[in-house]
């Protein structure tokens, strides 16, 4: 019923990142003999990986383990068979975590949010005693010298009890299961003595299948991977009408900052309400909270349905459907204006729009389709929990509400059938201040509200847009 992309079992990740040099000489463009000096070159990198010379250092910390020797370790407190849970005394503890933790105890809420133990992935270069003199060769040949960085990226899955042994070994394997993974993209879409260079990207599947992690070439857009992408969704027996491996669909972690400065999904640090007989139905995967005042926009009074809008526009881009950015306020004035329903002097405007704009828009720049819920008045409101819940159930997409001059994104209900008890989970675009999810929750701006917060009088329409099938 929900889909909940930090919500994964307990324990914690443990991610090792890194840099590997590839570097290769080929001697030939027959590529039978270009693919063989390549694999070789992978094989050189499988031994580095396996080599005394490997290094895992945890990231802020000063723990350095030495996974193949022994699996040594320092400080000397620190030994292979301690537990992995046991580094975390080391990691300095980020002010944004304290004030997660200080939130989620105010709330009484335990966080649901996957820890991350970050490993930086190095080659140690020098070894210890005197080091000889250099040598220095000339050949002189015609040849090809392919040369590229791999971006190392694997996680394993641990429990807290796990010793620090443990967990290198598997991670050791995922890092060697990864090369010949990139080996294997590498060699499928090499073109000529051109490389493309392989990247890893992570996936967070429904239970019981947990977060996995496929290789997709640099440079190759998503609409020339559904091959790949099909290939996928049949080993892994996930359904071919949603797209799970799209790039965009990639597992955020917790323990990283949003690159755009907006706030992922902030209706999951509240608790549901507590209703007879009832269910939370919400929206399913990733979306960004857009409001007043971002972006450099002055919209105060008069965007709150182009806010709502593009938050509509971020689900369907996380969600992999569309490749395109979330639109400004002017390309969807453009939009009105191209399909007809505006004219040329919209653009650039301070006019409102409602949701039978937003649904033309999303048909203009998306290819969504939506449906549209008329409301007579809001004291009406509370009679749609059905509608409601199936939406959620069955699409998942945040849904826009105008009605009078104001504007809303509804995110879920909470709803009884047997009792008609009704709650909406509430994202609203008013808010006018900086990204602190604290001020956002706990003043309402995401929140859930009962059928008084809703005009009584007043007329509504709602835009639920249409989730494609596709892969």
């Amino acid at each position: 019923m929900i889909e909940d992309p930090n919500n994964v079992e307990p324990g914690e990740f443990l991610r090792a990142r890194g840099h590997l040099e590839l570097k290769c000489l080929l001697d030939s463009t027959d590529v039978t003999l270009m693919h063989k000096c390549i694999s070789r070159t992978f094989e050189n990198l499988r031994s580095q990986v396996k080599s005394e010379s490997c290094i895992l250092r945890v990231q802020d910390s000063p723990v350095i383990i030495w996974p193949n020797k022994h699996v040594h370790v320092t400080p000397k407190e620190i030994t292979a068979n301690t537990p992995c849970d046991d580094l975390h005394k080391w990691i300095p503890i980020d002010e944004q975590d304290l004030a997660g933790k200080r939130s989620a105890k105010k709330k009484g809420k335990k966080s649901s949010a996957a820890r991350v133990i970050s490993l930086n992935l190095m080659m140690e270069v020098t070894k210890p005693g005197p080091l000889p003199a250099p040598v220095l060769c000339k050949t002189v040949q015609k040849s090809h010298f392919l040369s590229t960085t791999l971006p190392m990226d694997c996680v394993v899955h641990i429990c807290s009890t796990d010793t620090i042994k443990d967990a290198c070994e598997r991670l050791l394997e995922a890092l060697l299961h990864q090369l010949d993974e990139m080996k294997r993209e590498m060699l499928r879409h090499m073109k000529g003595t051109k490389l493309l260079v392989p990247e890893p990207f992570h996936f967070l599947l429904p239970e019981p299948k947990g977060l996995v992690t496929t290789i997709y070439p640099a440079g190759v857009p998503d609409s020339q991977l559904e091959n790949q992408r099909k290939e996928l969704h049949a080993r892994f027996k996930v359904p071919e009408d949603k797209p799970y491996f799209r790039r965009a669909n990639a597992y955020h972690f917790p323990n990283e900052p949003c690159k755009d400065g907006y706030l992922r999904n902030p209706h999951l640090a509240l608790t549901h309400p507590t209703l007879d007989d009832g269910k939370a139905y919400l929206v399913q995967g990733l979306y960004s909270y857009h409001h007043y005042m971002q972006d450099r926009v002055d919209d105060n009074g008069w965007g709150c349905a182009y806010r709502s809008l593009q938050t509509i526009c971020s689900w369907f881009q996380q969600q992999g459907y569309v490749e395109r950015t979330v639109p400004t306020h002017k390309e969807i004035q453009q939009a009105l204006v191209d399909v007809g329903d505006k004219q040329g002097s919209f653009v650039g405007s301070r006019q409102w729009i409602g949701s039978f704009e937003v649904h033309a828009v999303l048909s203009q720049l998306l290819g969504v389709t939506s449906k549209i819920l008329f409301v007579s008045q809001g004291s009406d409101m509370a009679s749609k929990g059905r509608e409601l819940a199936n939406h959620f159930l069955s699409e998942g997409t945040p849904v826009m509400i105008g009605g009078g001059v104001l504007a809303h994104t509804i995110l879920g209900v909470a709803w009884s059938e047997t009792t008609g008890q009704i709650r909406f989970l509430i994202l609203d675009p008013h808010y006018t201040g900086a990204e602190d999810l604290q001020v956002i929750t706990e003043k309402g701006w995401c929140g859930w509200k009962g059928p008084e917060f809703w005009d009584q009088t007043a007329y509504y329409n709602m835009c639920l847009p249409q989730r494609p099938k596709a892969i």
